[in-house]
């Protein structure tokens, strides 16, 4: 888990970091538990809460999108990797799946 103090400022909050509303679902469900930002929307023990129910950020992390793995996808609600990526390619109208672009990692678990 990496340290709040070696992290970067956060660049957006933690109220925004699960907004679309297939994905505020499968957190409910308890199908997602993490989702990746180009930003770093929440610092570790923060809480979000979606309709009503808490969620405590358990880790904050930069990654590749080409380092993601098939339990990534899996956290992130999806059956696999290909879905995920057509799901974030169909939602950012021109971007393109460039492996080396980072983003930031946000897990978090329901309280």
């Amino acid at each position: 888990m990496s340290e709040n103090n070696a992290l970067p400022p956060k660049t957006c909050s933690v109220d925004r970091l699960v907004t679309v509303e297939r994905d505020v679902k499968k957190v409910l469900a308890g199908e997602k538990t993490a989702t990746r930002r180009n930003g770093r929307y929440a610092d570790v023990g923060e809480i979000m809460e979606l309709d009503g129910k808490k969620f405590v950020v358990e880790n904050v992390y930069s990654q590749q999108l080409g380092d993601m793995t098939e339990e990534n996808a899996h956290q992130e609600g999806f059956a696999n990797l290909e879905e995920y990526k057509e799901f974030i390619l169909s939602i950012h109208p021109g971007m393109r799946w460039v492996p080396k672009m980072k983003v930031w990692v946000h897990e978090f678990k329901s309280l």
